[in-house]
């Protein structure tokens, strides 16, 4: 049987990658500046874009480049790539989301 590595966070045992090896593998961008991302340890979380602050994050208040995020080598960008954030960042950053059947 195949060994599984595991690492702590937040009071739980996760079975995968430590959060500093974490990547983007999905992002939506939904209303009011928040974001639905799964990343590569399988979790699915909510991530609230207003605590990206600074002048670069500024064009983020345009709907238009909020709502429109890639994905590039596992990083949420936009503005074709001028603008970005740190997956641990995010992770680190962001809600448990929980879909309820």
């Amino acid at each position: 049987m195949p060994e599984i590595s595991r690492f702590y966070g937040n009071g739980k045992v996760y079975g995968g990658e430590p959060k500093g090896s974490i990547k983007v593998k999905k992002v939506k961008a939904l209303d009011d500046k928040i974001m639905l991302i799964t990343f590569s340890n399988g979790e699915t979380r909510l991530f609230d874009a207003r605590d990206l602050i600074g002048e670069v994050y500024e064009p983020l208040n345009d709907i238009s480049v909020f709502s429109a995020p890639e994905i590039e080598h596992g990083v949420v960008t936009w503005a074709d790539g001028s603008i970005d954030c740190a997956p641990e960042f995010m992770y680190e950053h962001s809600y448990e989301y929980t879909v309820i059947a």
